[in-house]
C-alpha cells in the first residue's frame, strides 16, 4: 500500500469530527479550496480512494430558464467528481490536470443531481506507477427520478510537480 496523499489526509482527519459534521465541513473545506465548487454549492456525500459521491440541488442560482440545473453546472458536478477521484489516488509528486471533457446531454434532468465516479483497481495502479499519463474515469450523473440525464466521458492526465529550484545567489 502506498503512502497517504495530502487530500487522503485531509479527508482522513474530517472523519474525526462527530458524523452529523463531516458532509457539511468536508463540502465547506472543498469549497474554501475550489472556490467554484462552494460557490454552485456541490455537497459532498462520500470521498473514497474508492469512490467519490458528490450532489448538487436544484436551486436558483444553477438554474437554466427552465427551472433545471443549467448544463454547465450539471458538467462541473461530473467535473468535480472525477477530479476528486483522481485526486484522492494521485501521489503528492504528480499534478492532476483535464484533458478532454465529454458531456451528452441525453434526457432533460428533473430535480437534484448525482456524480458517482469510480477507478477500476489497474487504473489506481496506474496513477501509482507512471510518472505521466491519462485515466478515463468513470462518472455516472442521475437526477432525483433516478434517470440518467448526460453521459459523461472525463479523461484526466497526470505529469510530475515541478519541484522548486533552488534560487541563485548573487555574486557581490
Amino acid at each position: 500500500m502506498t503512502k497517504p496523499n495530502r487530500l487522503q489526509r485531509a479527508v482522513k482527519k474530517l472523519e474525526s469530527y462527530p458524523k452529523s459534521w463531516y458532509k457539511p465541513l468536508l463540502s465547506w473545506t472543498i469549497g474554501r479550496t475550489v472556490p467554484f465548487v462552494g460557490t454552485a454549492g456541490i455537497r459532498f456525500e462520500k470521498m473514497s480512494t474508492e469512490e467519490v459521491i458528490i450532489t448538487l440541488k436544484n436551486r436558483k442560482k444553477v438554474r437554466n430558464h427552465i427551472k433545471q440545473i443549467h448544463a454547465a453546472a450539471t458538467a462541473l458536478l461530473a467535473e468535480t467528481a472525477t477530479g476528486m477521484m483522481v485526486g484522492m489516488n494521485l501521489p503528492d509528486d504528480k499534478l492532476p490536470l483535464m484533458k478532454t471533457m465529454k458531456v451528452n446531454y441525453v434526457k432533460r434532468s428533473q430535480g437534484a443531481m448525482k456524480a458517482i465516479a469510480t477507478l477500476t483497481p489497474e487504473q489506481i495502479q496506474l496513477l501509482h506507477s507512471e510518472d505521466k499519463g491519462e485515466v478515463l474515469v468513470k462518472v455516472v450523473v442521475t437526477d432525483e427520478a433516478g434517470v440518467a440525464p448526460v453521459e459523461c466521458e472525463m479523461l484526466w492526465a497526470w505529469i510530475p510537480k515541478n519541484k522548486k529550484k533552488p534560487v541563485m545567489e548573487t555574486a557581490k
